[in-house]
């Protein structure tokens, strides 16, 4: 059981000279505004067009990111538990991500306008950010006016991008760019689709696939839209950095470009090569990386059409960034360019390289998924109980207590503005010397626990000092994380946010109502996993990671719910079933003038189903709780009353969602 509150269970007779009493919260503050929120919460720096904070102190959704119609996430969550749609839940709004290819889309149109570059733009999108059904679905009817295409990186994608992808009749048709590693089956695949009017393009990531994609088109006699994935000499940076450069995991290196037009050459298919592609990584943070990337394989796209390629495309891969922390900075969870930034220096860089090369212009292609992707979607969870920090009436020893009762408290009486560092390592000298008293049998519990209401009555009011400074010493900095809440949040970190717990991912999560009061509890989550590692201890910060999160305190009955913001990128599929929580509830939610349509509703996984995937049948588990229930009414060990009610929770057991009610 995780209560609300925790106390020492040591409270000695209340003499005269008690002190005050230490407290984890405050009282409300009356001047705290929504923008005093906003601002602690920089949802304007990572939220804006899309979130916002209304005058009831709600989160607000707005589907296009003119603020026309807004949506109260708070209300929204409410409407859906009465629906039977328990949290945590998932909430993609498609109207976002419907404004994110445009915007996108539109960048790239006004880069080609304003450097009068006399080609065009195609997007992809990288199926491998967020493979979902309706995500897709939904990315490939808003991109229609566009032609977006899909990337496929590997078999399943590709089955994915043929059947999502509408068959066109059009001057321009959707790219369907072929990445990942290539069996024949995958390229037979690719090249019989163009039968039915698609345009997959082919990208050679590995030498020895030129062969193979040779041999199958003679078979079939098809003649294929050839790429070639170049490993380029300038690195990305970030978590993703190493995976680039010229030792990186995919792409041709120079001389295997080479090697390879001579192949085709040799063939009579130089003409097939028609597209150049390479990535540099995933959240690039830095435009100057990007250029210098785009600089080198523009070079690379004018040295092939001098080669004799007939070079149509140039592919600039992801790296798009989130900016995740709101900082606008080349921080690694957040990025120093906005979307134009992004479009203006592809377009000029590519031009001014064919202008000086004396070639045609390529359409270009970027194959964005994170930047598309993840504003889209909000996991909602609520507080299921916190532990907080021993805090109790702090009272002067007895004459006879122990020495080192005695001198804690005169150190907890001492402290002030100008000692605080020196009698912060007393207090914890003084806890660590208690213990080992009592390890040695010289203090008794109630002394033992004396001591450790003094060290952490110490903690609060140096900490209260600390809130006022301006420098902090080193050996308090992580004073504030020591004493920091613990909220137990319902949901799987593992499952839900996978990236924050394998790469310390950062994502924004805020409360999403209350916020017209000031948050007087600094906390940390932890999920309703088993494991140590189920929690998150960082936080984003405008100026630095934070590793404690301003929360409210919890009024019981109430719920407090959380959301966690940006997620709609690689988490959902990369999750997993640690101690067997499967995936959420996830809800299509559309924005319209008269509030919100819900246009499709995916349930979460029932235990019954998350048993399945490690192979047990339902039936047997129930068929052999009946007969273990048999044998011990015969031996009269359980009622018929206590068997039956055993039975049918384990029964509907099997049939609930994993998570917490």
């Amino acid at each position: 059981m995780v209560n609300s509150q925790s106390k020492s269970s040591f409270q000695p007779p209340k003499p005269q000279n008690a002190v005050v009493k230490s407290s984890l919260v405050s009282e409300p503050d009356k001047t705290w505004t929504i923008e005093d929120s906003a601002k602690l919460y920089n949802i304007k720096g990572w939220g804006e067009p899309y979130f916002g904070i209304n005058a009831a102190g709600n989160v607000t959704v707005a589907s296009d990111g003119e603020q026309r119609n807004l949506l109260d996430l708070a209300k929204l969550v409410e409407s859906l538990k009465k629906r039977n749609l328990n949290l945590p839940i998932l909430i993609r709004f498609p109207d976002i991500l419907a404004d994110r290819i445009a915007r996108l889309q539109e960048s790239m149109e006004h880069a080609i306008a304003r450097y009068n570059y006399r080609g065009k733009y195609q997007g992809v999108f990288p199926i491998k950010c967020n493979q979902n059904r309706h995500l897709v679905e939904a990315l490939v009817r808003h991109g229609k006016p566009y032609q977006f295409g899909l990337e496929a990186g590997s078999k399943p994608e590709l089955i994915i991008a043929l059947a999502s992808l509408e068959s066109r009749a059009a001057a321009i048709q959707p790219l369907l760019m072929c990445n990942g590693y290539k069996d024949r089956e995958y390229i037979e695949t690719a090249l019989l689709a163009t039968k039915l009017g698609q345009k997959p393009i082919i990208i050679i990531e590995q030498p020895q696939e030129i062969d193979l994609v040779l041999e199958i088109s003679r078979e079939l006699d098809i003649k294929p839209i050839l790429g070639v994935r170049a490993k380029l000499d300038t690195k990305g940076i970030g978590r993703w950095g190493n995976s680039t450069g010229d030792r990186a995991k995919f792409g041709l290196t120079i001389t295997e470009i080479l090697q390879m037009v001579r192949q085709l050459e040799a063939a009579q298919r130089l003409d097939c090569l028609q597209l150049l592609h390479f990535h540099i990584g995933s959240q690039i943070s830095a435009i100057k990386v990007i250029k210098n990337a785009i600089r080198e394989a523009s070079q690379i796209y004018v040295q092939l059409v001098k080669l004799g390629a007939k070079m149509q495309y140039l592919d600039v891969g992801g790296g798009l960034a989130v900016d995740y922390d709101g900082s606008k900075t080349n921080f690694y969870a957040s990025k120093n360019y906005n979307m134009q930034n992004y479009a203006n220096d592809i377009v000029a860089q590519v031009k001014d390289a064919c202008d000086q090369g004396n070639i045609a212009v390529p359409t270009l292609v970027s194959e964005s998924g994170r930047a598309i992707a993840a504003h889209q979607s909000v996991l909602i969870f609520d507080v299921l109980g916190t532990s907080i920090v021993p805090s109790s009436d702090v009272f002067s020893p007895e004459a006879d207590a122990p020495l080192i009762i005695r001198n804690f408290w005169e150190t907890y009486q001492s402290i002030n503005e100008t000692n605080f560092q020196e009698t912060y390592n007393d207090a914890i000298q003084f806890k660590q010397e208690a213990l080992s008293l009592f390890n040695f049998g010289y203090l008794s519990l109630a002394e033992r626990a004396q001591a450790e209401e003094l060290y952490w009555a110490c903690c609060y009011k140096i900490a209260a000092i600390v809130d006022q400074c301006d420098y902090v010493p080193d050996e308090l900095e992580d004073l504030a994380q020591i004493m920091a809440s613990i909220y137990y949040a319902n949901l799987s970190i593992f499952q839900s946010v996978p990236d924050a717990w394998a790469i310390k991912q950062l994502f924004p999560i805020m409360p999403i109502h209350r916020l017209d009061e000031k948050p007087t509890v600094r906390g940390i989550l932890a999920d309703i996993t088993c494991d140590s590692d189920g929690k998150i201890d960082r936080f984003i910060n405008r100026k630095e990671i934070k590793n404690v999160l301003e929360l409210h305190p919890l009024v019981d009955p109430s719920p407090y719910y959380l959301g966690m913001f940006l997620v709609g990128a690689y988490q959902e599929v990369m999750g997993n079933l640690h101690n067997l929580f499967g995936d959420t509830n996830v809800v299509h939610i559309r924005i319209t003038p008269n509030g919100y349509q819900v246009e499709s509703v995916v349930k979460g996984d029932t235990v019954r189903e998350a048993l399945s995937y490690v192979q047990y049948d339902s039936e047997d588990l129930l068929e052999t709780m009946r007969c273990r229930t048999e044998v011990a009414l015969q031996n009269q060990q359980i009622t018929l009353e206590e068997a039956q009610k055993l039975l049918q929770n384990y029964a509907s057991s099997l049939d609930n969602y994993t998570y917490l009610k």
